[in-house]
């Protein structure tokens, strides 16, 4: 073997060592001369199931309905069977082994109990399907792929190994396999990690930032990154709370939008306001999607309000929540929005401040319109239900101040987040922390 080889194997060895030792991954072995290799290796997640206490007939009825979901032929791409087998990852295999029972759920992966899952590592994976391919890295969580790496020597860039990933992928070759992969990765000992997910085109390839880094990984950035976005809590918990699928494309999130997120987080346990100001293109619907299905999930009887001054952002958001199969309801009026409130039929409602306008954002008076309409619609009865949180889009505009003061009055137990992503001028800074309170997150590029 030539010492190029040697440098690869080197640097291959490295991360399954770093693997096992500092995050805890089981090694599988080798799998270049094995056959039969699959994204479902079905015998490890029947242990899995097994030891959770299913019996045979809920076992198998379970891997068929998930094998039904990783099919990718004709129209069905990856795409589509991705986001079919994300959905039963997320939220469980409804499973009904006899006509009388009912149905119930059986859970592919515990989210709640990290340990309790087998996470495992395979190296030099032999997948075979219309052509034979060999990532480098697979990881495994209960027998499913859950992401795979390709490796590259300090001297030959990260791009190359983007760029297999997505030959990979492609239909004359092992496409069938990306079908449960929920990140996609690929690095070396200098550039360190590059990350996405399926169908993420080379140029947005992301590189995760983090301060903290385990201790085995030492200055080594290939080993850090790895260990900050796979260690075992961090691999679980992007996949269920920062994934989504949005118009025909998978996205996942960068690391300020994962630390924006969790910032909120924390904020809400306080019931504490604030900011997030994340430059403009950062994705901030995006932080908003996945800050609003948390919060459904853990917190009893809340509801969520995103109100915006922009045509284009209310359609924006409200696509983004549809693609994520999440249920919003666009209040068409101020008196709608109130009607909304005074029941509790819907948990997510986006409103618009004003009703033309459209590009630049509401006017002054386009906010007192909105707010008389709103007046004229209270009944001495209105109080809205549940526990509301409201997400205010480009609350650095000067008429913030006024709409924050009326919604105030509205919603007196609500809890408000103000968004922005326009560089923040002095006395406008000031005056957004006064009606919001102090910067839950920022980020720059």
């Amino acid at each position: 073997m030539g010492y190029v080889g040697q440098r690869e194997i080197r640097t291959q060895k490295a991360v399954l060592t770093f693997l096992q030792n500092a995050l805890g991954y089981r090694y599988l072995g080798n799998w270049k001369d094995r056959s039969g290799n699959s994204n479902i290796e079905q015998g490890m997640l029947t242990e899995w199931l097994e030891r959770q206490g299913h019996d045979k007939n809920t076992i198998s009825k379970t891997i068929d309905l998930l094998e039904k979901a990783n099919t990718v032929i004709g129209e069905i791409n990856t795409y589509y069977a991705n986001k079919e087998v994300y959905a039963l990852l997320r939220y469980g295999v409804k499973v009904k082994t006899d006509i009388s029972e009912q149905y119930k759920t059986v859970w592919l992966i515990d989210w709640d109990n990290i340990e309790n899952n087998d996470f495992a590592v395979a190296e030099e994976v032999t997948i075979t399907e219309e052509h034979t391919k060999r990532p480098d890295i697979v990881l495994y969580v209960n027998g499913i792929a859950f992401a795979v790496l390709e490796l590259k020597r300090s001297t030959v860039s990260v791009t190359e190994g983007i760029r297999q990933n997505l030959d990979n992928q492609k239909k004359e070759f092992i496409r069938r396999f990306f079908s449960t992969i929920q990140l996609v990765m690929a690095g070396n000992d200098t550039e360190g990690l590059r990350y996405g997910v399926i169908g993420t085109p080379e140029k947005y390839y992301m590189r995760w930032k983090e301060t903290e880094a385990h201790t085995l990984a030492d200055d080594n950035p290939l080993l850090r990154e790895l260990g900050q976005l796979c260690r075992k809590d961090r691999l679980l918990e992007i996949v269920h709370d920062f994934i989504s699928f949005d118009a025909g494309i998978k996205k996942t999130c960068r690391h300020s939008q994962y630390f924006g997120v969790k910032a909120a987080q924390e904020r809400i346990r306080r019931r504490e306001g604030g900011i997030i100001w994340h430059t403009q293109g950062s994705g901030k619907s995006l932080i908003m999607v996945w800050l609003a299905r948390w919060i459904r999930e853990n917190v009893t009887g809340s509801r969520v309000l995103i109100v915006t001054d922009r045509i284009e952002l209310d359609e924006q958001i409200e696509g983004v929540f549809k693609d994520v199969k999440e249920d919003i309801l666009r209040a068409e009026s101020g008196a709608d929005l109130i009607q909304e409130l005074n029941k509790n039929e819907r948990w997510l409602i986006c409103s618009l401040v004003h009703k033309f306008g459209a590009g630049e954002g509401a006017s002054e008076n386009d906010v007192k319109e909105y707010l008389d309409d709103i007046r004229k619609s209270l009944t001495e009865d209105f109080k809205a239900k549940g526990e509301i949180f409201v997400f205010v889009d480009e609350c650095h505009r000067t008429q913030s101040g006024i709409l924050h003061d009326a919604m105030k009055e509205l919603l007196p137990e609500a809890m408000f987040i103000g968004f922005t992503g326009t560089p923040l001028l002095k006395k406008d800074k000031q005056k957004s922390i006064e009606v919001f309170g102090p910067y839950i997150h920022t980020y720059k590029y």
